[in-house]
């Protein structure tokens, strides 16, 4: 008796059980759950406790209301000039409405995909392949367009499409690189002209510079050096004309008469037999009549008298000139000077005649 109440109550304990299990039903946050009764569509649970009824409402399905992403493997798709491509695509959906996901279609993951396959190839059909390469932005704004208005009524909103990758063909592909390797080489050589223009632009402006500075320095040295000639040339008058005016003072401060004359030309006479012209040079033997002669032409000359009388008027100088101390018998000195020079120059030119004289002048002497 007391073992078959023990198994009842024991039958009884799990009958509540399963009734509590079939009545109480937790839902995860961000899922929705989809309830039938006697296989009809009844209501849907919220996240959280939820209470059925036991052996009479059922959950048929559990929905996920995230946003999913779905990755499909690569399909061959033509292009408008007959080129193979294979594209991977990627498709960001979310569940907006349960219930129109859950009765409205099948397998709506698999919906999304033949979908986005049949649309893909409609879209690119009508692109050539570069255009195809290029216009990714274009592709995906459509396809998402077409997909988003397919899958309204399946309760799925499309919220975004990504074209993941385009393969073309291994032979496009290679002449792809080519192109782009000669597009390379094109702008390299473009670049490489443009730097050599520049560089010539640049040396140009800087020899055009380098002449400009140098025609500069070279008339500016001019100028200076002309500057430079020109005060040479002026303090060269200047010290000429002070030079002039030295000797001239000089010839002033001497006072020169017919004897200096005289004896001046004596002195030029050596020189003037240097000369290679003169082979011969003979001396008369009358030159001291000759002397005297040209003593005698040069008192017609004029401004030099035939013998000085006392100093002459010194010509003012200035302070820094010196003083020449005034003498009174210069003609005299000057006289027997030229008159000894006369004797000296007639004995080397006759000598018999000087010794006759010399033995003649004692007597002369005497008387």
């Amino acid at each position: 008796m007391g073992l078959a109440l023990l198994i009842v109550a024991a039958v009884l304990f799990l009958f509540i059980a399963v009734v509590l299990a079939k009545t109480i039903r937790i839902v995860p946050q961000a899922r929705a759950a989809i309830v039938e009764r006697f296989g009809k569509y009844k209501n849907t649970l919220s996240p959280g406790l939820n209470i059925v009824v036991p052996f009479i409402d059922k959950v048929r399905y559990v929905i996920d209301m995230r946003e999913q992403v779905v990755s499909f493997p690569p399909q061959p798709v033509i292009t408008e000039d007959n080129l193979v491509v294979s594209i991977d695509t990627v498709i960001y959906f979310q569940v907006t409405d349960p219930v129109a996901a859950t009765y409205e279609i099948a397998n709506y993951i698999q919906a999304v995909e033949q979908l986005t396959m049949t649309t893909l190839r409609n879209i690119v059909g009508g692109m050539d392949l570069e255009e195809t390469l290029t216009s990714r932005d274009e592709i995906n704004t459509r396809l998402r367009g077409v997909l988003d208005e397919a899958t309204g009524k399946w309760g799925i909103r499309v919220n975004r499409v990504e074209l993941k990758g385009i393969d073309p063909p291994p032979s496009i592909k290679d002449s792809m690189e080519k192109q782009m390797r000669a597009d390379r080489d094109k702008r390299a050589l473009i670049l490489t002209a443009e730097g050599e223009r520049q560089s010539a632009i640049l040396t140009a402006e800087g020899q055009k510079q380098s002449a400009i500075l140098t025609a500069e320095g070279d008339r500016e040295s001019q100028i200076l050096r002309a500057q430079a000639d020109r005060e040479s040339q002026i303090l060269r008058a200047q010290g000429e004309g002070q030079a002039i005016q030295t000797v001239f003072q000089a010839i002033h401060d001497g006072q020169p008469d017919q004897s200096l004359l005289a004896y001046q030309y004596l002195q030029m006479m050596p020189k003037i037999a240097e000369g290679d012209a003169n082979k011969v040079w003979i001396v008369p033997s009358e030159i001291g009549k000759a002397l005297e002669g040209l003593g005698s032409t040069m008192n017609d000359l004029k401004g030099i008298p035939q013998e000085v009388e006392g100093p002459l008027k010194r010509v003012d100088m200035g302070p820094s000139e010196p003083k020449v101390p005034e003498t009174g018998g210069t003609s005299g000195s000057s006289n027997a000077a030229v008159q000894a020079a006369i004797e000296e120059a007639a004995k080397a030119a006759n000598p018999g005649r000087a010794r006759a004289e010399s033995t003649e002048r004692p007597q002369g002497d005497a008387e």
